[in-house]
């Protein structure tokens, strides 16, 4: 499917993204504190082959590399994440200059170069300080992080314009908190709960900390979302479907939208009532500049009678037989199409930005050049089904690939590859992908 630029309309914002543990290594440089991801990485048996982020992409020390590649490939929006414990090693109080003057430095280089700097606040590297008080599960992370936004915004507001206050809430509380595959590893519905309302209360009081300090931001929030469909059209299968949509798609926004934790479906969500306080409903509430949406697959659910609380379990695409990333998640472009018009239906829903969208699929570099025609299709056809929803009135102005650089991914190490660029971790090599070639030719013409 051919598409252009141009069919988006000059408006449009075409970029990449990044985030910090996941790229920078230099865990210890400078001062930086250690945060939950660098003890997590630790543990036995938690990472795949034992890998971390120690080293990652060496972004922190080859940033002005990668900038000049990001320009040369075209590229002139670049979204990435700051990491809490460079500005503030032990979460609050004292902060570390040299982490200051690193993201001083990668701005002004961006800006130098001609492109936009998009920052996201939180990445899911909480400090490992702050994780020792109860991390998201205590109330009190609401003040820690808004201190750290203020730190952020006034020292780098004067050139940032562009913010997103949290990446994912429902991952990091769910894969942290209550499955505990994600750092910092705690499981159970409460800490689930109770860190899932303190995210949603830290996600609004952060961007009223933005705007109170910067009137002319421009300021969102990303949720992670998946496209849900019930395996038989059985009555059961349906309300299993219902249930998952709650959790995957709907938790975050519609407190944010003013309209509550969607407990309706989930009766024992109704718990999180005991972590609520008097005005929290409207604290809760803020009118954000844009969402961000961040979509890979979609799931496809059934009844599971044993499951706990939910009683709906997905059927992997294995056991569907269907084309699958090395994440082992359906290849189906067309769930970012329906993503968007399921957040563009809400009342008062500000304009959308795809802030992630990506596929990872096996790299082989042969005579220095990539060919990975899976990730090119898959980065056109979702192109497609965005412009195909734009088309459709749905208020979408952005899309940022996921990702730059071959990163570090989480739980599962070094083995996914979703970058435009192949990193050789061994010896930090950067190698254009064709899909690279192709994102930069797309970009130029």
């Amino acid at each position: 499917m051919h598409i252009t630029k141009d069919a988006f309309g000059d408006d449009f914002v075409w970029g990449v993204s990044t985030a910090a543990y996941q790229i920078e290594g230099a865990h210890r440089d400078h001062g930086k504190g250690p945060s939950v991801w660098d003890v997590f990485v630790q543990k036995k048996k938690k990472i795949r082959e034992s890998h971390s982020g120690d080293v990652a992409c060496d972004f922190y020390h080859r940033y002005e590399e990668d900038l000049h590649l990001m320009r040369s490939l075209h590229i002139r929006n670049y979204r990435f994440s700051i990491a809490w414990t460079r500005i503030l090693p032990q979460g609050t109080g004292e902060i570390n200059q040299a982490g200051i003057d690193f993201y001083n430095r990668l701005i002004d280089l961006s800006l130098a170069l001609g492109i936009t700097p998009w920052i996201t606040l939180y990445h899911w590297d909480l400090p490992h300080a702050l994780e020792q008080k109860g991390g998201w599960a205590n109330r009190d992370v609401k003040e820690w992080f808004g201190e750290y936004v203020a730190i952020c915004v006034l020292h780098f507001g004067d050139r940032v314009k562009n913010w997103m206050v949290l990446n994912e809430p429902t991952v990091f509380c769910a894969a942290g908190y209550f499955f505990g595959v994600h750092a910092p590893g705690r499981k159970g519905l409460e800490n689930f709960l109770a860190a899932a309302h303190h995210a949603a209360l830290a996600q609004a009081h952060g961007a009223r900390i933005i705007k109170s300090l910067q009137q002319d931001s421009y300021v969102g929030t990303t949720f992670s979302c998946s496209h849900v469909e019930p395996f038989t059209t059985r009555e059961k299968d349906v309300i299993a479907a219902s249930k998952a949509d709650v959790l995957l798609n709907r938790f975050f926004i519609e407190p944010l939208l003013g309209m509550g934790y969607p407990t309706k479906e989930i009766k024992i969500l109704n718990r999180i009532e005991r972590y609520m306080h008097q005005n929290d409903d409207t604290d809760l509430r803020f009118d954000m500049d844009f969402i961000g949406i961040q979509n890979y697959t979609r799931e496809v659910i059934r009844y599971a009678m044993f499951v706990p609380f939910l009683q709906a379990k997905i059927v992997s695409a294995k056991k569907r037989g269907v084309e699958m990333t090395a994440m082992n998640w359906e290849v189906y472009p067309e769930s970012i199409y329906h993503m968007l018009h399921k957040f563009g239906k809400y009342p008062n829903m500000p304009p959308l930005l795809v802030t992630e969208n990506g596929a990872a699929f096996p790299d082989l570099v042969l005579a220095d050049q990539v060919d990975d025609p899976k990730r090119t299709a898959y980065l056109q056809q979702a192109m497609a089904q965005v412009l195909r929803a734009k088309r459709e009135g749905v208020p979408v102005n952005g899309y940022f690939v996921w990702t730059f650089l071959d990163n570090f991914e989480w739980a599962e190490g070094y083995y996914p590859r979703f970058g435009l660029v192949h990193v050789d971790f061994e010896s930090q090599k950067r190698t254009v992908k064709a899909s690279g070639k192709w994102y930069a030719d797309f970009l130029k013409a």
